[in-house]
């Protein structure tokens, strides 16, 4: 029965039902203020806990970029101490034993302390730097070597002879290493090793275009050093069966020897006026670095072309190779006195070791497997190629 049907109490008359239906609303009225204000009470009291709440929260440590660099200077030094620890004890080796270069001790180092020691991870970042960021100093530095006027001094003919040592050993190297399926970096790395300047030439070729096995950098490295070292005995042996004058043996040792301490050596043995010539040679073979690491910058943008804006492209001249350009105008100016050249010199040959190192450090003699025969047949024959178009130029020369 709903409420307005239900009969009245006989005993309640009609106006008491008024006054109670009216005093029944009102306290229904205060009870929902008190509701309304015990539920805004709680709410305010909530809202007080969570504001405690989020106050009483510690904030977020903020990183300032300062702060970031000053982590990642101190991050490095793990591997950078490491480096220049291997740096000395492979120049102590280069002291006792001439033929074994800083540069193939340092890497021979490195890739001895990948296999007989786990390197813990903290090293890893100073010796990516080392590998990258003290290679193209070094690069730069090697710039200082040279003096334009002692090349021009060469004549016109030997310099022709030179651009033709290092035009022809690179294309006919890297058309010999395709025939034979080495890979596109281990031919371009030993071309330019062969033709140019050994180790140096090979480290600045990585610095280009950023090998992504370092094995293929060791390896030419070592190619380029066990080759060189079989150039000093041999090539005063050729030239004295092939009757050759020393100025003609000394032109020819400059042209045809990878490493510049090994020409400095093959020159010793041929003896007379043979070493300053072949040391003129080799460094106008040097001078050659910078047009051929442009053109590879060059033809390494042009490949990339087509892929998308995220792939990083290699300036036309990397920044190293202008410090480079830079070092050999400063170098030929004359101003630069000599104990700072000697300085400059030192640290060239350290910096390149401690990249050497760190490159070492990136190859496990597993990898070597995978490697083969061809990288040595194909040095082997860039080697003759060299020799022979250097031969070939100053006999015409005569």
């Amino acid at each position: 029965m709903s409420p307005q049907a239900r009969p009245a109490p006989d005993a309640l008359p009609t106006g008491s039902i008024g006054a109670g239906t009216a005093d029944a609303t009102s306290r229904l009225a205060a009870a929902a203020r008190a509701a309304d204000v015990s539920d805004t009470d709680a709410s305010d009291t909530n809202a007080s806990d969570t504001s405690a709440r989020v106050t009483s929260a510690p904030a977020p440590a903020v990183v300032t970029a300062g702060a970031a660099r000053r982590a990642a200077s101190i991050g490095l030094l793990p591997g950078l101490g490491l480096s220049a620890v291997a740096v000395a004890i492979a120049m102590v080796i280069a002291g006792f034993v001439p033929e074994a270069s800083a540069l193939l001790s340092a890497i021979v180092l490195g890739v001895l302390v990948r296999n007989t020691v786990r390197l813990p991870a903290r090293f890893e970042s100073g010796l990516t730097f080392a590998a990258k960021r003290l290679l193209r100093v070094g690069i730069v530095l090697l710039g200082l070597q040279l003096v334009l006027g002692d090349i021009l001094g060469l004549g016109l003919g030997m310099i022709v002879v030179v651009v033709a040592i290092v035009v022809i050993g690179i294309l006919a190297t890297l058309l010999i290493g395709k025939w034979m399926g080495v890979s596109p970096t281990q031919r371009l790395l030993i071309a330019c090793g062969f033709s140019i300047c050994g180790a140096s030439a090979v480290a600045a070729v990585d610095g280009v275009i950023e090998v992504e096995k370092d094995e293929e950098v060791v390896t030419a490295v070592a190619l380029a050093t066990i080759f060189g070292t079989l150039m000093i005995p041999l090539l005063p042996l050729s030239a004295h069966l092939l009757g050759l004058s020393t100025r003609d043996a000394g032109m020819w040792a400059g042209g045809a020897v990878h490493e510049v301490a090994g020409v400095v050596a093959t020159g010793g043995v041929i003896g007379g006026a043979a070493l300053g010539l072949a040391v003129m040679v080799k460094l106008a073979r040097v001078l050659m670095l910078a047009p051929v690491l442009t053109t590879i910058s060059v033809a390494r943008r042009r490949a990339l072309r087509g892929q998308p804006a995220t792939v990083r492209r290699p300036p036309v001249i990397p920044l190293f190779v202008a410090g480079f350009i830079v070092m050999v105008l400063i170098r030929s100016s004359g101003f630069v006195p000599m104990p700072a050249l000697d300085v400059a010199k030192f640290l060239q040959t350290a910096l390149l070791a401690a990249a050497m190192f760190a490159l070492g450090t990136g190859v496990r003699f597993s990898t070597f497997k995978s490697v083969g025969f061809r990288p040595f047949a194909l040095a082997a024959a860039s080697t003759v190629v060299v020799a022979c178009t250097a031969l070939g130029g100053v006999l015409l020369l005569d």
